[in-house]
């Protein structure tokens, strides 16, 4: 469909890294490094609110991958249950292996092979989506599909890249072709996407409602240290990776 949020040049590439996903020297040491600043935004996020949920949290791992942030999510003594989903097959095959090691996740952690559009699930506590929406043909529909599985208090929490000069020449330039940490192919500039213009689709979704549904965003911005990894750095999130956080009020 023209309409679907997967993107079959982009399932390939990341179904080619499959099996790597899990070595944290591999070319998803950038994921293992920014996963528990994951964690740490998403509690800055909860405490930020009076009417955000309370534990024990549900959560939905949109494009989970290999499952890096969804097994650590599973493991929290706050969480409930994780449902995370990807378009790859081959990649969750790989996510359930490795969930397998771990017997007591089975009661929390479930992985489903669907996108988006043809998810069937009730809302829960927190929607993540880290590091995916650059990677989506259509994201304005990608993004009014994934708010539908918010709780009323519940958050959307998502990582992404801004298009500037800058992120292209430290991921696309530095990061794949120059040091080869990432992948060649992994991100394609054009779908980044600057947080203003996040805001913006929020904001008009109040105003295509009538009402405020969605409160005022939340953003941290990081910055890639080599030798040291991901450091919150204030004011980055305008030129590269950052975390935006918005509750459903």
């Amino acid at each position: 469909s023209t309409t679907s949020s997967v993107n079959e040049t982009e399932i390939s590439h990341f179904s080619s890294l499959a099996s790597t996903w899990w070595d944290p020297h591999g070319p998803s040491r950038p994921l293992h490094l920014m996963n528990p600043h994951r964690h740490d935004f998403i509690r800055s996020c909860l405490s930020s609110s009076p009417s955000s949920p309370s534990p024990p949290l549900s959560y939905l791992d949109v494009g989970c991958g290999g499952g890096i942030f969804a097994e650590s999510a599973s493991r929290l003594p706050t969480t409930h249950t994780v449902t995370g989903i990807d378009a790859s097959p081959a990649i969750l095959t790989v996510a359930r292996s490795h969930a397998k090691r771990d017997p007591s996740l089975s009661q929390k952690l479930t992985y489903l092979n669907t996108p988006i559009e043809s998810l069937v699930l009730p809302p829960v506590d927190i929607v993540t989506c880290f590091e995916v929406i650059e990677h989506v043909d259509y994201p304005s529909q990608f993004l009014s599909e994934l708010v539908k599985f918010v709780k009323p208090g519940g958050w959307v929490v998502m990582s992404t890249i801004a298009r500037t000069w800058a992120s292209w020449v430290t991921t696309n330039l530095v990061a794949e072709d120059i040091l080869g940490v990432v992948p060649r192919g992994t991100h394609d500039w054009n779908k980044y996407l600057h947080e203003y213009e996040l805001r913006e689709w929020f904001a008009k979704e109040n105003a295509r409602e009538g009402q405020k549904k969605w409160g005022e965003a939340r953003v941290m911005g990081v910055v890639f240290v080599p030798g040291c990894g991901w450091k919150e750095v204030r004011g980055s999130e305008k030129i590269g990776n950052y975390f935006f956080g918005v509750q459903r009020l």
